[in-house]
């Protein structure tokens, strides 16, 4: 994935840099066998020709090797689900209550962390929230992009699927949404889960660290 400065305002790219480059082998790596991604940031201006894609090698997993898509930042504001404290939930228990009996939405699906693919936010965690410490200064990491194999679930498409994406209500295939707009990347990361990327803010160099789950 890349992605340029001008077109993600809220992530906070380092001094004289403006893109944004996320790459992984797409070989199982670690103990839960999962992609190992790298994050480069690079001053475009500073980028020459432009080489050729070079072919996925064999024996790839096949759906480990994202397919070729285009990039359309949409900022949302998210709130936390997972990694709401117990005494804010508790606050909220009931308001959450009546939301979901006056519309049907649940706040973990519908209304808190944003599905799919996304830069920034809160992780939408398949499994308990895991956050890395850097090895560097022991602090905790700071959230900067989830890889996910959908991008919206049989829940959460009732809020988080983009208009323009979704089908007409008299189509006949029954789906709510149009073409790929479920999975555009082609991934499947175990059982439809995601990897998370970190990275320390507060050191320099901006160590990052990753991790996996899935259902």
């Amino acid at each position: 994935m890349q992605v340029h400065r001008v077109d993600a305002p809220g992530v906070p790219f380092p001094k004289g840099t403006d893109l944004l480059q996320v790459l992984w082998c797409p070989y199982a790596h670690g103990d839960f066998g999962n992609p190992l991604p790298q994050v480069h940031w690079r001053d475009a201006g500073a980028i020459g020709d432009v080489l050729p894609t070079p072919e996925p090698a064999a024996g790839l997993p096949e759906d480990w090797y994202p397919a070729a898509c285009v990039v359309h930042p949409e900022q949302v504001t998210e709130y936390p689900s997972w990694d709401l404290p117990d005494d804010v939930y508790d606050a909220l228990r009931d308001r959450f209550d009546t939301l979901l009996a006056e519309t049907g939405l649940r706040y973990s699906y519908h209304l808190a962390e944003a599905p799919g693919i996304k830069l920034g936010g809160y992780p939408s965690w398949t499994q308990e929230p895991y956050w890395p410490d850097c090895e560097g200064c022991g602090s905790r990491m700071e959230h900067l992009l989830t890889v996910a194999s959908w991008e919206f679930d049989g829940e959460s498409w009732r809020t988080w699927l983009p208009e323009e994406d979704r089908a007409d209500e008299n189509d006949s295939s029954g789906l709510r949404w149009k073409g790929d707009a479920h999975n555009p990347a082609g991934l499947c990361l175990g059982d439809a889960g995601g990897v998370y990327i970190f990275e320390c803010r507060t050191c320099p160099e901006r160590p990052i660290g990753h991790w996996f789950d899935c259902s």
